[in-house]
Formats: C-alpha cells, sequence, structure tokens
C-alpha cells in the first residue's frame, strides 16, 4: 500500500496490454503500494534476466544510456535514474539544465519500448521538478498521447500526484471520473496530493465509488483533511468480517488496509471511529494493529 503506491501504484501493477486490466482491490494509499509495488516488481524482473547493475554510476550517466543504449538496456537504465533519483544524493540533481535533459528524454520516447517511459515518468515524478508536468499531463490524457499505453498512464498520474502542482488537477480530476476503475484509484490517489476545493470535491465523489479500493484511496485522502466523510469507508476498512468477503483480496493487504485505516481514524471527528478503533485496541489479532490504535486513540483528537 503504501509512498506509495509500484502502490503504483500500482500504479502499477496493470495487466499485460492485451487482457482487460484487472480491477479487484489492492492497496494504493497514502505513500502506498504505489511505488514500492513497482520497485518489487522491476526487481524481480532484473533478478529474472540477469541485469548487472553498475555501481557508481550517476543520473547523467543512466539518462545517456536511456538516450543510446540497447534495446534491452534502455529501460533498465530508466529504472536504475529513478533510483537514483529517489536517493537525492547526486550532484546532476542541483544542475537546473537536468530537468530539461530528463523531460525531453521522457518525451521523445514515445515509440520506445513502454518501460522506457514508464520508468522515465517514475523518475520525473522522484525528481519532483514542476517543469515536468505539461509533459506527464500529456502522457495522462489517452486524448493527449497516442502513444501512451495504460500502464505508462498510470505512472504519469502517480507522478502528477507527487510533484503536486495544481496544473495537474483538472487533468486528475478528469481521470477520476475513468470507466477504468484502475485509471480511477491512480487518479484518486494523486488528488490526495492536493488540498484545493477542486481535488476534494472529485474525492467526495469518490469516497462513493463502486470499486472498493478506490473508496479507501480517496477515504484515507479525506482522513487526512480530517472530513467526517471519510468515516462510513474507513469503518469498512477496519471490519476484518468485510475485509474477509472481498474477493482476491490477500492476507497482506487485508493488514494493510486495517492498518492505513486506523491511522487515518485517529483525526476525523466521528464517535463511531473511535469505539472502532477501541476495539481494534482490546482484541485485534494483529498485536501491530493493537498498537496503531493505541496510539491512535492517545494521539491528539479532532
Amino acid at each position: 500500500m503504501m509512498e506509495g503506491t509500484e502502490s503504483h501504484a500500482e500504479a502499477p501493477e496493470a495487466e499485460p496490454e492485451a487482457p482487460p486490466r484487472q480491477t479487484t482491490p489492492f492497496l494504493v494509499l497514502q505513500f502506498f503500494i504505489f511505488p514500492m509495488a513497482i520497485v518489487a516488481v522491476c526487481v524481480a524482473v532484473f533478478v529474472i534476466f540477469g541485469l548487472i547493475a553498475a555501481e557508481g554510476k550517476g543520473a547523467r550517466a543512466y539518462l545517456d544510456e536511456v538516450r543510446t543504449g540497447g534495446a534491452n538496456r534502455r529501460w533498465q537504465a530508466a529504472f536504475e535514474l529513478s533510483k537514483v533519483l529517489q536517493a537525492r544524493k547526486d550532484p546532476a540533481l542541483a544542475d537546473p539544465s537536468f530537468a530539461d535533459e530528463l523531460v525531453r528524454v521522457f518525451t521523445g520516447a514515445g515509440t520506445d519500448d513502454p518501460r522506457v517511459r514508464r520508468y522515465l515518468a517514475l523518475a520525473l515524478g522522484r525528481l519532483g521538478d514542476r517543469r515536468a508536468v505539461p509533459a506527464l499531463i500529456q502522457a495522462a490524457d489517452p486524448k493527449g498521447d497516442a502513444s501512451t499505453d495504460p500502464d505508462t498512464q498510470v505512472y504519469a498520474v502517480w507522478a502528477l500526484g507527487a510533484i503536486g502542482d495544481p496544473q495537474a488537477v483538472p487533468t486528475l480530476v478528469a481521470l477520476a471520473r475513468s470507466e477504468d476503475a484502475g485509471v480511477r484509484k491512480a487518479a484518486v490517489h494523486a488528488l490526495g496530493s492536493f488540498l484545493g476545493e477542486e481535488a476534494t470535491a472529485a474525492l467526495l465523489t469518490a469516497v462513493n465509488d463502486p470499486a472498493e479500493d478506490v473508496r479507501w484511496n480517496a477515504a484515507v485522502a479525506l482522513a487526512r483533511r480530517r472530513d467526517p466523510a471519510a468515516a462510513p469507508v474507513l469503518l469498512q476498512m477496519m471490519d476484518r468480517k468485510h475485509l474477509a468477503m472481498i474477493p482476491d483480496l490477500t492476507a497482506e493487504q487485508r493488514e494493510e488496509a486495517v492498518l492505513q485505516a486506523t491511522q487515518a481514524a485517529a483525526v476525523v471527528p466521528d464517535p463511531s471511529l473511535r469505539a472502532a478503533l477501541e476495539g481494534l485496541r482490546d482484541s485485534d489479532p494483529n498485536m501491530k494493529v493493537r498498537d496503531t490504535a493505541r496510539a491512535a486513540l492517545q494521539g491528539p483528537q479532532p
């Protein structure tokens, strides 16, 4: 669930392009599964294909490899670049021209292996530079970029939320109404980064979405605003009987849902949430959940 979420969200845990994309609930909350699942999937791929990572390379070296490397190396270099940017230690990041170069490479990669653009979108989100927002908006909008596949679209949506520039809000609000539940989930997660009225209104709509995990993302985002509209969904997320009835939800995802809802419920002004927290504190089978509920009850009250 949760920076993130390659949550990732997951982003990008999308299905292959041919079959319909998966819409069963999985967690993309707060920092969520979004980025974490991206990393997990990529690391697994690298192990399978025997990626040999070159130690000591910096952001510019990896960007050069994305430009000039072989077909299989470019997407690997793009992923390594995203990891370097996540660490925030490379001196190249202090150079104002680096963001412009990265945006140009991202924009020009439309005909490349789709993985190149996905990991470059991840890199742009981690770089956090607003100059990337127009290119990411174009990639996130299926009408704006015909070369964008569904998974790249989700990565671009995540990146827009990570950067947090308000010019992305209209696009994200529109995507929160998509027919694709995976796109709605990603857009709602991203909208949690924005505090304006337009974003909040979209979240208030999404908290009643027919897709469970879209509602979860909306509820957690609304809870950060201390909005009582989050309470009904948070109560469902803390209800183990309810979670047990959701098809294809793993045990780990159930635990993560309970934990995220428990943390979020601490500041929402609704008496029923306090009662639910007390129940978790006293009798939940997971000691981490008990401790989280105890901390929520002892923390600042709404």
